[in-house]
């Protein structure tokens, strides 16, 4: 890649499986070419225009910029495929047509105007120029690297549609790795882990032994089981990391384990060690306690009398002391209390008034300074403020009365001018104001109402203040006049008080020498006191210690034992832990996706390996002993995960992936388990097909919610590829991932899990490598578990009410067991130093080991009671087996048909209707047995319904083949055998009877005689000894129900039967197996209920779609819309919505479904199989339908031809029903009769002429079971398979009861033609099945019906049933049981056929159900290895390339057989030689070209492609069909015929007109029978429209037996006839040979006559059609003659011409092979 790189316009195709490397390759190679890597990013809403402003940024770098840039494209990147083609574009030209806009191109021509310059010196370059050099620049410095997978079709359907991707790339091939290169990376990466180096290249070995058996078990897988798995290098550096991540964990879990044991055991040891050690020093503590003790008691006594003779005394003394000062104190703190009181009340007030004079300011005095007439009330406050300051009033008279008054206005002016009038207000002597004064102020001011501060307020603010200031002096003298004396008397007591606290301190000190005195004596006591309590603690310790050594000895020691035998064999686990994670390494990279056959294959493989290596490992492997949790496998269980190992390797398989999970669940178990395990942490569940989707994801992604992905296609959504690759990164310190255009924090809680319902999804390796693929389809334990469940809940729900319980219970109790445990190891190794000196630990260990036995008993008892209770649940072990047998039989009906789909929870659904509906018993054996029988029906009756009738006897076959298998009944071996016939080549043993012992039979006979059970029968002996009896059988028209010769009738089991059938007489092997499933299950597994809609809608709810699956020409809707009459639902009142889905109808049905859902309506969605595009959306509809939102009488009904894009969930859930003919003419007719109108008592009652109606009745509809059954029998039935359906038959008993009530005659003519013509005959369009038609609806519709007794067939076997003596004639019940009497098996009799009919019609029903049966069966029979399929094509290819000659040399023939006119043979030579050479020319051209394709010379272009595959599948390529005659043979058989006309014609050329012409040989056969006429005419010049061809049989069949040409005409040979033989002795058609298909023609004579000529040529005879092949169908060509048809041949015949059309006889100028 560097070298591509390196290289301008280097760009490289890299092919290999995702996983490969191929893009890691290419980013280290573009780093190291200094290259910038860019691509893509996808995102759900990514369109052509952002894939187009991607290449404008990729093609300006490398273009505009000159930046050498590496445009990385992966295959998974691909969202439409225009990609590719404009990357066609890029690698040829270096642009995408039409990309930039004008401006955009202008801004490229500016960027590149310079380093155009400076390279070419043109300073003026045009535009044409500019970009001539853009792309230059981009083709020398864009690199483009695309990676492809080979795996599938797109692929190589790229490579041929785009030629640049070849013709423009280095092709780079990514090989498997090979085992060196596998050993160098597992050394390498190994390198650092700590292994024994004799073990390390061991292990080396191992790893890519495991990589190398992964691959060859993918191989077996899809071979086996039809799977497919990817194994890449990234598988195989996942099994790399995952061993050194799990071997690291391993070691340090189970060493940390041994560890905790190891240190638990020497704590035990250390305690029982110390306690001899205590009791010695327990007795050498008794002496010095007793010392000890009087010393502290002699000191004690001393204290106590110093306390009683000293310091009491002197204490009494001190306290009465005290006493006397306390009085003193409490008097002087009373007095002092009182004071401070009444001074609070004061105090506010003068402090008020300070600060109403501290606002007045210099303008508020000098305002009352200006006043001339000052009101009344700042004259009140001056006259209060004059008294307080003692100014004396002025006299003056009054102005009004001459008077003379007191002016105390003049003084206050003069108080009010002093600059300190404020300054003394403030600094008056309040404690000392002249009583006179105050009294003043209080009789003449303080009673006068306008002497207060709000009216002064009004006057000035310098009045309000001061009225204020006089008011608190006025209080504050009244209080102060009070606290006065108080505060004298307080100043005594103060004084008397200190005089006694001096005393008292005298005293005080006095005292404090005695207690200091006491305080030494107490101190020493303390000392001796502390020193016994030393010794008694001393004691007491070794008391506690010999106590907690008794419990934990006794506590612990019974598990001293299992303690040591546990951390010995975590020492041996230790050591075997290396290759025990290995091969657990190696399941969890390569295993996840193989079913639990294949795991044990793998693992019994390589742990036989691991021993041969001696690399140490457990002696039995089990993935969930090694890195399983048992406490957490048992939660699993309980949240859902099946309990079988199998699941538990799964949960062990998620929990330690390293890559997210991706559950294969088509059962629903995984989605069930995650959506309980993660119930709690808030999970998500999306399906990124909802508008919020991505939202949710986002949000769990920030917030660490897991995210559940559900219904997952094979093509993973790009837009979730950064998740899961886990591409994180740093910004800003988080960790954040970049999903589409969006960066967001990545929570380390997020988890995410996959699932998807498809049963066998094909992950491509790009998808598997990015997801841990897990397989978590139920196996049968698991399955056999819950149905064991159900039933004993169902049936004792005491039993199993008790047996949850207890696993609830069990399942405690064991995690609380171990959590204990955990908890006392964990103490113990956690306790720091002598264990016996942590009481709490004791404890803790203790308590832990009670609660341990009581746990532990109560697990005992526990476990006998689930003991007794499993006993008792196991009498139902047997059903619970056989219904998980038939589910997986159901499972496998999906290999089948992808319609065929059936959930696990329908299925239990089922199973519990089939309980509660059986009968109940009271002996245990009695009711499994009726439920066994009753379930297995109910099942086959409700899958039957949804079965197309070719699979109804096989789903019998199956469910009785695996019911007798869990029986041991059947040996594999012979049921292999009866499907495949067996493996081998020729026998050696030479064939009794060849004449009638096919080589192919006896080769089976063969092979049969060897099986293992077979051995020691000798049965070729006897065979070929009784050679006649088994002529017998081969002979007789129902060998099935023979005998079989003796010994070998009573020696051979029902199987065995079978086999041998199909040796010798396979065609009837179809009916042997009814017969067999008859009688191992009962009559009724063979006769498959009839179509009831009524059943199948009392199934339905609401939220259950009702899905019609559709074969061709049938039609539920008419039977649907009678059946919603009874609902009273009708289109006409919009209670029963129809539409027919297609292209844009999708949001119609979808709001049909929501008016449906509130009406209550039946919603009709017809075709889903032509929307595919609504089909998701269709799914999400019906899993959001919600019983609470839904009208109880609403329902969804669907109709669909098989589709595999029909959604799963939907057929899994639905109720499916099919409606097409029954199979057989017994079941035909019955269905018939239950048809409308036919079932309407009413209309079947109401016919006047009732007798003849139901004759008739009944004939027509034995005449439409007859159309309808001879389709089986293929061309010989009819030309073309009409679809006869259950409308013709409407319409044509309607008709019949119109015409017998209004006419007196039955209207015979007018019926036949109103059937033959219109009602069935509208739908035939070829003449010779009209005819056929016709001539069949004649015996139906005639007078002969109408007597009892009428025979429709040649045995009797098929009558009309007899009226009886009832005016009104048989009744519909009396017709049933009528018919009920027919035999299943219908011979070809019933159809005027011959015998031999059976044969083609059974050997394709054989091979249809071998085949199908097949389907169901695991592979792992089948051969392996072999040759290519290019290996093989170019073999063919050089086998036939010398058959094909060369051509024919046409002007040599016409000098030898010139053009005239009496030889029109000539020019039909002429014209088949122009025609075969053009055919030669295409052979030998594309043999040419594929032997070059297949050598990879050439490439391999879809025509040769598909020519490839054709020749290896056996086919005729359709590149020659399409030049060719029409032909039906396989490509060998063709080569052979060809080589045979090549020879015919070179004969014709080289030695002329051939005597007898062979017709066979020639290509357009419409011309030599023209030619011979033509001769005709011009030789007796008659107008050739007049002359027609007389027919002469010759008496053989041998050409060369004619030794002239006839005068006039032709010999004709070659022919062969079906449904007749032509007799020699009669010379006359005659019925064919048993089991002789197709008989030779004799040589006819075309004699041409003149049509007057024809009636006097008459005889008795046969108009018998001549095919060219024998599909006898054909398209009418441009000449006008069909491509198939040549002409009706008079055969000679005694038996009427309806005989042998009823037969199908017909003559065909080449077979089949």
């Amino acid at each position: 890649i560097c070298r591509i790189l390196s290289m301008p316009g280097g760009n490289a195709l890299l092919v290999g499986l995702g996983g490969s490397g191929r893009q890691s390759d290419a980013r280290l190679a573009a780093h190291i070419a200094e290259c910038k890597v860019r691509q893509i990013e996808l995102s759900k809403s990514y369109t052509m225009a952002e894939w187009h402003d991607d290449m404008k940024i990729i093609l300006m770098a490398a273009g505009a910029d000159g930046e050498k840039t590496v445009f990385l494209f992966s295959d998974s990147q691909i969202k439409y495929e225009s990609f590719v083609e404009e990357i066609n574009n890029m690698l040829n030209t270096g642009e995408v047509p039409n990309l930039f806009a004008v401006d955009e191109l202008a801004q490229i021509n500016e960027k590149i105007r310079k380093p155009y310059t400076d390279l070419t010196g043109n300073k003026d370059p045009s535009s044409a120029d500019l970009y001539s050099f853009f792309l230059e620049r981009v083709k020398t410095f864009l690199h483009i690297a695309v990676t492809f997978s080979p795996v599938g079709d797109g692929f190589r359907s790229r490579i041929r549609m785009f030629p640049s991707l070849v013709n423009c790339c280095t092709i780079d091939w990514f090989m498997p790795w090979p085992e060196d290169a596998l050993e160098a990376v597992c050394v390498r990466f190994l390198s650092e882990v700590q292994l024994e180096e004799h073990i390390r290249q061991p292990i080396v070995s191992m790893c890519t032994f495991f990589h190398k058996r992964a691959l060859t078990l993918s191989d077996e897988f899809v071979t086996e089981d039809r799977r497919h798995n990817y194994v890449t290098p990234t598988s195989y550096l996942e099994l790399i990391n995952a061993f050194k991540m799990l071997l690291a964990r391993k070691r340090e879990e189970v060493m940390g384990l041994k560890n905790r044991y190891v240190v638990g055991l020497e704590k035990l040891a250390d305690a029982e060690s110390q306690v001899e050690g205590m009791q010695e020093e327990l007795t050498a503590l008794a002496p010095k306690l007793v010392i000890a003790q009087d010393e502290t008691n002699t000191m004690f006594e001393q204290v106590e009398k110093e306390k009683v003779e000293v310091v009491e005394p002197k204490k009494a003394l001190v306290s009465a002391e005290e006493a006397k000062a306390q009085v003193k104190a409490d008097e002087a703190n009373a007095l002092k209390t009182s004071c401070e009181s009444d001074l609070e009340e004061a105090m506010p007030a003068l402090h008020a008034a300070v600060s109403a004079l501290d606002t007045l300011k210099k303008d508020d005095i000098t305002f009352l300074k200006q006043l001339k007439k000052p009101p009344a009330i700042i004259k009140l406050v001056m006259h209060a403020v004059c008294i307080m300051f003692g100014e004396k009033a002025k006299r003056k008279p009054d102005p009004d009365s001459g008077k003379m008054v007191e002016d105390w206005w003049e003084p206050s002016l003069k108080l009010v001018s002093d600059a300190k009038f404020l300054d003394n207000l403030k600094s008056y002597d309040k404690d000392n104001i002249d009583p006179k004064k105050i009294s003043i102020i209080r009789k003449e001011f303080e009673p006068n109402p306008d002497f207060n501060p709000q009216t002064a307020k009004g006057a000035s603010a310098a009045a309000e203040g001061v009225c204020k200031w006089i008011l608190a002096m006025s209080t504050y003298d009244r209080v102060a006049k009070v606290v006065g004396p108080k505060k004298e008397q307080l100043a005594q007591v103060t004084a008397e008080y200190e005089e006694v606290m001096k005393l008292l301190k005298t005293k005080q000190d006095e005292l404090q020498e005695v207690l200091d005195r006491l305080k030494k004596l107490e101190d020493t006591l303390e000392s001796l006191i502390k020193k016994k309590e030393d010794l008694e603690n001393q004691v007491q310790d070794c008391k506690d210690k010999l106590d907690r050594a008794e419990k934990l000895i006794g506590g612990l020691g019974g598990e001293k034992v299992r303690w040591g035998e546990s951390a010995e064999e975590l020492s041996k686990v230790y050591v075997n832990v290396t290759g025990d994670v290995l091969l657990s390494a190696g399941m969890l990279a390569y295993l996840g996706a193989f079913t639990l056959s294949f795991r044990e294959r793998f693992t019994s493989q390589s742990n036989t390996l691991l021993a041969e290596k001696r690399i140490p490992r457990a002696d039995v492997f089990s993935l969930v002993n090694t890195i399983g949790d048992p406490v957490k496998i048992r939660d699993w269980c309980i949240q859902g995960l099946p309990s079988d190992n199998f699941s538990a390797e799964n949960g062990i398989m998620v929990a330690n992936a390293r890559r997210w999970p991706l559950a294969i669940d088509p059962q629903g178990q995984a989605n069930k388990w995650i959506r309980t395990m993660e119930k709690d942490n808030r999970l998500e569940i999306i399906r990124l097909n909802h508008d919020d989707d991505m939202r949710k994801l986002e949000n769990a992604i920030q917030f660490g919610q897991p995210v559940l992905l559900e219904n997952c296609l094979e093509a993973l959504d790009p837009v979730i590829e950064p998740i899961l690759l886990k591409q994180t990164f740093k910004q800003g310190g988080s960790l954040v991932i970049r999903l589409g255009d969006a960066t967001l924090d990545y929570s380390s809680d997020f988890k995410f899990y996959l699932t998807t319902k498809l049963r066998n999804p094909h992950f491509l390796p790009e998808a598997q490598v990015k997801v841990q693929l897990l397989n978590f389809m139920i196996t049968p334990d698991g399955l056999q578990d819950q149905l064991l469940g159900i039933v004993v809940a169902m049936e004792r729900p005491d039993l199993e009410e008790e047996k949850n319980r207890l696993i609830l219970d069990a399942a405690a109790n064991k995690k609380q067991l171990k959590e204990i445990e955990d908890t006392i190891l964990q103490v113990l190794s956690g306790s720091e130093g002598n264990i016996l000196e942590d009481a709490t630990a004791i404890e803790v260990l203790t308590a832990s080991k009670v609660l341990s036995n009581e746990i532990a008993e109560k697990q005992k008892v526990a476990e006998e009671t689930e003991k007794a209770i499993d006993e008792a649940r196991a009498g139902y072990t047997s059903i619970a087996y056989t219904c998980s047998v038939l589910y997986f039989c159901i499972a496998d009906l999906a290999n089948i048909d992808p319609m065929y789909q059936y959930s696990l929870p329908w299925y239990i659904n089922l199973f519990k209707r089939g309980i509660s509906k059986s009968e109940k018993l009271d002996d245990l054996t009695a009711r499994l047995s009726t439920l066994n029988d009753f379930f297995t029906y109910l099942l086959y009756q409700n899958v039957c319904r949804s079965l197309f009738e070719k699979d109804k006897l096989l789903f019998a076959m199956l469910l009785c083949q695996r019911l007798m298998e869990s029986r041991d009944e059947i040996d594999a071996d012979t049921w292999r055998f009866l499907l495949t016939g067996g493996i081998g080549g020729k026998p050696e043993q030479p064939n009794p009877a060849p004449e009638w012992i096919t080589d192919p039979a006896w080769g089976e006979t063969v092979r049969f005689s060897q099986l293992s059970a077979m051995k020691g029968h000798k049965f070729l002996d006897s065979f070929a000894a009784n050679i006649s009896d088994w002529k017998a059988v081969f002979d007789h028209a129902t060998p099935h129900s023979m005998r079989l010769p003796e010994p070998w009738e009573g020696t051979f089991n029902d199987m065995q039967k079978c086999c041998i059938l199909r040796c010798i007489r396979g065609d009837k092997l179809v009916p042997r197996v009814s017969q067999f499933v008859a009688d191992n299950m009962g009559q009724k597994y063979i006769e498959p209920p009839p179509f009831d809609l009524k059943a199948c809608y009392g199934d339905s709810t609401p939220i259950t779609p009702l899905i019609f699956i559709l074969t061709p020409g049938s039609d539920p809707t008419l039977a649907l819309l009678t059946f919603a009459k009874t609902f009273d639902k009708s289109l006409e009142n919009g209670l029963v919505k129809a539409i027919s889905l297609g292209q844009g109808q999708g949001p119609r049905a979808e709001k049909m479904i929501e008016l449906g859902k509130t009406e209550g309506a039946f919603v009709l969605l017809q075709n889903c199989h032509l929307a595919t595009s609504f089909m998701p959306r269709l799914e999400v509809i019906c899993d959001g339908l919600q019983p609470k939102e839904c009208h109880k009488e609403f329902r969804l009904w669907l109709t669909s031809y098989p589709s595999k894009d029909f959604p799963v969930s939907i057929l899994q859930n639905g109720v499916k029903m099919t409606n097409e003919p029954p199979k057989g003419l017994k079941a035909n007719v019955k269905g018939s009769l239950q048809i409308t109108p036919i079932s309407d008592d009413e209309f079947f009652g109401s016919c006047n002429k009732p007798k003849t109606f139901k004759k008739l009745l009944f004939s027509l509809l034995f005449f439409h079971g007859v159309l309808q059954e001879r389709r089986k029998f293929g061309a010989i039935g009819w030309n073309i398979p009409y679809e006869f359906n259950e409308s013709d038959l409407r319409i044509t008993v309607r008709q019949l009861s119109l015409f017998l009530n209004m006419y007196d005659v039955v209207q015979y003519d007018a019926l036949k033609y109103l059937v033959g013509q219109c009602n069935y005959g509208g739908r035939v369009t070829d003449d010779h099945d009209r005819r056929c038609l016709v001539t069949m609806l004649d015996e139906f519709v005639c007078p002969a019906v109408l007597e009892d007794g009428h025979s429709f067939s040649i045995s009797n076997t098929y009558i009309s049933p007899s009226n009886g003596d009832s005016k009104n004639g048989i009744s519909r019940d009396g017709m049933m049981a009528h018919v009920n009497a027919w035999p299943l098996e219908v011979l070809p009799e019933a159809f005027g056929m011959h015998a031999n009919a059976d044969i083609a019609k059974d050997r394709q029903e054989m091979q249809l159900l071998l085949e199908s049966t097949l389907l169901t069966q695991s592979q792992s029979g089948s051969s392996g290895g072999g040759k290519s399929r290019d290996e093989v094509v170019a073999e063919l290819a050089a086998d036939i390339s010398p058959k094909v000659p060369a051509d024919f040399d046409i002007e040599m023939v016409q000098r030898s057989y010139p053009i005239i006119y009496l030889e029109s043979m000539n020019t039909v030579l002429k014209q088949e030689l122009i025609r075969y050479n053009r055919l030669l020319g295409v052979m030998r051209e594309s043999l040419k070209s594929i032997a070059l394709a297949m050598r990879g010379l050439i490439v391999l272009s879809a025509e040769l492609d598909e020519m490839a595959t054709q020749m290896f599948n056996n086919v005729t390529p359709a590149l020659w069909r399409n030049k060719c005659y029409p032909t039906l043979k396989p490509l060998a058989s063709f080569v052979i015929d060809f080589a045979d006309k090549m020879s015919f014609f070179q004969s014709w050329i080289d030695n002329g007109q051939p005597n007898s012409f062979w017709i066979s040989g020639i290509y357009f056969t419409h011309a030599l029978l023209t030619g011979a006429l033509q001769n005709y005419a011009r030789k007796h010049n008659l107008p050739i429209d007049l002359v027609v061809y007389d027919f002469q049989v010759q008496k053989t069949e041998n050409p060369e037996e004619m030794e002239s040409q006839p005068e006039d005409g032709i010999y004709v040979h070659g022919l062969f006839l079906e449904g007749a033989i032509f007799n020699y002795d009669t010379m006359e058609l005659d019925e064919s040979k048993p089991k002789v298909l197709y008989g030779v023609v004799p040589v006819i004579w075309y004699n041409p006559v003149h049509s007057d000529r024809l009636k006097e040529l008459a005889y008795p005879c046969y108009k018998c059609p001549i095919y060219r092949t024998l599909d006898r169908r054909g398209t009418l060509a441009t000449t006008g003659h069909s491509t198939n048809y040549v002409m009706p041949l008079r055969m000679p015949s005694s038996l009427p011409q309806a005989h042998w059309i009823k037969r199908g006889t017909a003559m065909f100028c080449a077979l089949a092979d």
